[in-house]
């Protein structure tokens, strides 16, 4: 039943397993999809700091490459993105040993934002992340 009900009402199926694990019924407890749903959350908190830092690094890049767009809502972006990422961190502290990859994705990310917003299609860009851990993570750098 409760293989079922994963694929037809998600919902009262996390309430099911809930429940069995609350009770002890290490029987009726659906492991297989138990697992799945266990690892899916850990892929999203990686997801969730590569989006930020991808948020933050494609605003860096606007920053520096188009001095005369700068804007206060830009500004406030970095800002917040930081204090996000901060967090983030704080509560996962085990993702800071996936940082550096989580850098290089969210460049990827940010480089996508960078040419989404702006006119500059043509312009030559490093192929690798032009920013430092301490960079990104640093309140003054820009200067903003």
């Amino acid at each position: 039943m409760t293989a079922k009900l994963y694929d037809t009402d998600f919902y009262a199926w996390t309430l099911e397993q809930s429940q069995l694990l609350q009770s002890g019924d290490w029987k009726s407890v659906d492991i297989v999809h138990l697992v799945e749903e266990i690892e899916s959350l850990g892929k999203q908190e990686k997801r969730e700091l590569e989006n930020r830092l991808g948020v933050l690094i494609g605003h860096l890049l606007k920053w520096i490459y188009q001095p005369s767009m700068r804007s206060r809502s830009w500004q406030v972006t970095i800002r917040v993105q930081r204090q996000q990422l901060q967090r983030h961190i704080q509560q996962n502290p085990s993702l800071k040993s996936y940082l550096s990859e989580a850098i290089a994705v969210g460049y990827d990310l940010g480089l996508e934002l960078f040419f989404k917003e702006t006119q500059l299609i043509d312009q030559d860009l490093p192929e690798v992340c032009p920013f430092t851990e301490e960079q990104i993570f640093n309140p003054t750098f820009p200067e903003v």
